[in-house]
């Protein structure tokens, strides 16, 4: 009862087919060879229709580059990847979707070859960053799931109706959240909810968002959610429904270290302070191990007097 079937792919007005909204951004500059940064790889080149994938990889590297620790390269064509071709980078983050539509059958998948560079890279002590569409694939690829750590899976996993939410920290005792506050802000999301986790994956929650039975009443989940497929009835039994669901985390995966995160649908949502944060931290901490970068303002800790503490 949990599978919404897959609508029609929208048409703009006019009848005109879909795209993804237009932006205006900075365009990132080069960085000046003699500078001693972090060499990221975006692998990108295909996503769902519904995000705008060219205008998050120029937000990436734009933001990335502002922290002053990091030089991006993006690729878009990663069918034939090689290790070679892996190894001139510190970090590799994933903005890929194989399929056009979550629910198609067929998928434009890189070559074994580039699965195995990319597999023995972070083997090999890589670091590696999952970005939010990177987990809407790979359900039918065992060894790219134990990557990731988890994957969706239509019929079982959801995409939750709030375009807002708040966002969990789990835990300060890792680099990459250590310091921020409890809670950050989510907009214009996509928040992924019942994953289907490896048991393989040794896996350590920094963050989680709560999946509300509340927000799929028809005035609040809007048209897309099918009314007789989410009647309370049904959403009550749904797994992970009513509880926290993990949105970024870390796991092992040989002598890399992976850093996930869900969060990031578009480029609007990168303007918000604690995803921008979660993002550049975590890539930092799959490079090196470590964290210098430090919280911007509405993701920086704070203290909360004794007397006024809700959770002790």
């Amino acid at each position: 009862m949990q599978h919404v079937p897959v609508a029609e792919i929208p048409k703009m007005p006019g009848n005109k087919p879909y795209a993804p909204p237009e932006t205006v951004q900075r365009v990132v500059t080069p960085v000046d060879p003699k500078e001693a940064r972090l060499r990221v790889l975006i692998i990108s080149g295909q996503n769902s229709y519904e995000h705008d994938w060219t205008g998050v990889n120029n937000q990436l590297r734009t933001m990335m580059k502002d922290t002053g620790r990091f030089d991006v390269r993006v690729t878009e064509d990663f069918d034939d990847g090689t290790l070679a071709m892996l190894k001139k980078y510190d970090v590799v983050l994933l903005n890929y979707a194989s399929r056009w539509n979550y629910g198609d059958k067929e998928q434009h998948l890189w070559s074994p070859g580039a699965f195995k560079a990319l597999y023995d890279y972070v083997r090999e002590g890589g670091g590696l960053v999952a970005f939010h569409s990177s987990f809407t694939w790979g359900r039918d690829i065992p060894e790219y799931k134990r990557l990731l750590g988890a994957v969706m899976v239509p019929g079982e996993s959801r995409r939750s109706p709030p375009d807002a939410f708040r966002v969990k920290i789990e835990t300060q005792a890792h680099p990459v959240t250590a310091g921020l506050r409890p809670y950050i802000w989510s907009f214009m999301e996509d928040k992924y909810t019942n994953m289907s986790f490896d048991p393989a994956a040794k896996v350590t929650v920094l963050a989680t968002a709560f999946d509300d039975a509340a927000d799929y009443v028809p005035e609040k989940a809007g048209p897309k959610y099918d009314y007789e497929a989410y009647k309370a009835a049904n959403v009550a039994r749904m797994k992970g429904m009513n509880a926290p669901n993990p949105v970024v985390w870390t796991q092992d995966y040989g002598k890399g270290r992976v850093f996930s995160i869900t969060l990031g649908h578009g480029p609007d949502t990168l303007q918000f302070d604690g995803v921008r944060t979660l993002v550049t931290r975590g890539a930092e901490w799959a490079a090196t191990g470590k964290v210098t970068i430090p919280a911007l303002d509405k993701a920086s800790g704070f203290d909360i007097p004794a007397a006024y503490r809700t959770e002790k």
